[in-house]
């Protein structure tokens, strides 16, 4: 038996905040996978690896549904000991341990163990740039337009054996703000940019866009991301710019956030980045299969529906019309000092995954009962004050 332990402790072992290590863990992947006769292509995306890999029936041998297993490899910087993965009884400890080597290890070994099946074709994407700030030119668009999209995909984020059928979108913001110099001894002579820029930033806190809420979401997130100004110690700072990322909920209209940010006064949008966000029916047949299996692989695992914070690379295949859910293993702390994905989730998960793509044949030969989709759905949701519905954070950007 493959053990993904094993695979998930040797990914978080490359400090894949860095290219030059996004490459070597690449390189791993692709030879674990050739030394188990498994073809990898590989193309690379701004000099980064981009590894595509698949089992099942090939492309010319029929209309056979195609599940695509999406992963990243990329992590947020972290501390050198972080790189080092440790085990703490049901713990695997580590940056990227959550978000999301341990989902990525998981999937690895789920197509290895999918190689002989014959009706479903099973294609692992495994990108190097979830993470990135770089927001314009992201390699799961890419991989998108090149046809490596299927019918749907699972994107292994974080989300504790849940199923992410919602997540909000993403609404960048570059904020512009002016003032007036003056000596640091004298700052009632001056107009402080960056206290200008704090207020700014309080004042879209208090829009009416951050008032909303939505089915699964209790409102929007809004985050002050980075904030510059000032060129000298001994000056008032006459100019300041600060990055607002805001996450909006599906139903609001980023045109209409941006309208209201615009009637804040001296406060210059100078540039903005939009991400859709995300809304798959929960009546969908790939939905529901993966559920089933969930239930059948976790049977003392309620299977809730969710909502995500965070934006993931789910949006590219979105785009494109492909349905797409976040799906991961249990653990927490991504981003953080401590984060960790438990080690018997990431076994399950495996198995989940496995239960989907062998069951899923059936699940798109059998016409759905009407109403009985919302209503197998109503019963796997947790009830929450506000919300109704669980959201959780994590994602991309």
């Amino acid at each position: 038996m493959l053990d993904e332990l094993v695979l998930a402790e040797r990914l978080i072992s490359y400090d894949t905040s860095r290219p030059e290590e996004i490459v070597a863990a690449a390189g791993f992947v692709k030879g674990w996978l050739e030394s188990r006769d498994i073809e990898v292509r590989h193309h690379d995306h701004n000099g980064l690896p981009v590894l595509v890999a698949e089992v099942g029936p090939s492309a010319d041998a029929g209309d056979y549904p195609c599940v695509v297993f999406h992963g990243h490899l990329d992590v947020v910087p972290a501390h050198a000991e972080q790189f080092s993965p440790r085990v703490e009884g049901d713990r695997l400890i580590g940056r990227g341990a959550y978000d999301m080597k341990g989902g990525l290890a998981a999937m690895m070994c789920a197509l290895k163990d999918l190689e002989r099946q014959t009706r479903v074709r099973v294609r692992l994407i495994c990108v190097p740039d979830e993470e990135s700030e770089e927001l314009d030119e992201r390699s799961t668009d890419e991989a998108v337009s090149r046809g490596l999209g299927g019918d749907f995909a699972i994107t292994g984020e974080p989300t504790n054996l849940h199923i992410g059928v919602e997540a909000k979108g993403v609404l960048v913001m570059l904020i512009a703000v002016r003032g007036r110099a003056a000596h640091s001894s004298t700052p009632w002579l001056g107009d402080n940019a960056v206290l200008k820029a704090v207020d700014v930033f309080r004042a879209i806190e208090s829009l009416p866009f951050s008032r909303e809420s939505s089915e699964m979401f209790d409102r929007p997130s809004i985050n002050l991301g980075r904030i510059q100004g000032g060129d000298a110690l001994n000056k008032v700072p006459d100019e300041c710019s600060m990055a607002v990322d805001i996450r909006f909920l599906p139903g609001q209209d980023p045109a209409e956030i941006l309208d209201q940010v615009g009637r804040i006064s001296e406060c210059e949008v100078t540039k903005t980045f939009i991400f859709p966000p995300v809304s798959v029916p929960r009546g969908n047949p790939y939905v529901q299969a993966l559920r089933d299996a969930v239930a059948r692989a976790i049977p003392d695992k309620e299977v809730m529906s969710v909502g995500r914070d965070g934006a993931s690379d789910a949006v590219a295949f979105m785009a494109a019309g492909i349905p797409a859910v976040e799906f991961g293993p249990d653990g927490a702390g991504h981003h953080g000092p401590e984060e960790w994905v438990s080690v018997s989730s990431m076994a399950r998960y495996r198995r989940a995954l496995l239960n989907f793509v062998r069951a899923l044949p059936m699940w798109l030969e059998r016409p759905a009962p009407a109403g009985a989709a919302a209503a197998q759905d109503r019963h796997a949701l947790v009830e929450e004050p506000h919300t109704g519905l669980t959201a959780i954070d994590g994602g991309r950007a």
